[in-house]
């Protein structure tokens, strides 16, 4: 018997991370690699330019096509926030979508899923997307889908003075009692 595995919305999933490569070889080509093995890459090249624009336009492509995930855990800490080394924090907050790519090297691209402690702390990232925060309904809604049982002015168990406060209305509190009279005897220091 087989039994169908569903995820709660509270459950947490691995974060993502799409990395794609630009190597180079000893005859000056190179090629571009990707990390999903589904997507199809050029072929092996001496147009190191044109390697690059694609690279940046399949990382590009891959961050349009992935819906940052609300429930997925940091993938920085997963690998141990070895990308932020000297500086350790709790991972908290959102997940978001950040794009690593360091311009000076320019051959590696990097798209994960990091929680927002971490993004900040990483070098050459930036965010490209933010995870849909779950939908909570509006305090106006919440209160139009509580019940409030009607209020009856039979005398059958409930409260049916004219003064009594209606249902909603808030109640005032009652006020302290005065000040109690001295205890005799008092005066003479006992």
């Amino acid at each position: 018997m087989t039994t169908a595995h569903s995820a709660s919305s509270t459950e947490r999933i691995p974060g993502r991370a799409w990395t794609i490569r630009l190597t180079g070889h000893a005859d000056r080509s190179a090629t571009v690699t990707c990390s999903t093995s589904a997507c199809r890459m050029p072929p092996r090249s001496k147009d190191l330019m044109a390697l690059r624009t694609f690279a940046a336009q399949h990382v590009t492509a891959h961050a349009k096509a992935a819906t940052v995930r609300p429930n997925a855990a940091c993938h920085c800490r997963a690998q141990h926030c070895a990308t932020h080394e000297p500086t350790r924090v709790h991972c908290a907050g959102t997940v978001v979508l950040i794009l690593r790519h360091d311009p000076t090297v320019g051959r590696v691209w990097t798209l994960e899923e990091v929680c927002e402690s971490c993004a900040p702390l990483i070098a050459n990232a930036r965010i490209f997307a933010r995870a849909a925060q779950p939908r909570v309904p509006a305090p106006a809604e919440a209160a139009k889908s509580i019940s409030v049982p009607a209020q009856s002015g039979a005398p059958g168990g409930f409260f049916s003075s004219p003064s009594a406060p209606t249902v909603g209305e808030p109640t005032s509190r009652r006020p302290g009692r005065a000040a109690r009279p001295p205890r005799r005897g008092a005066e003479q220091g006992r």
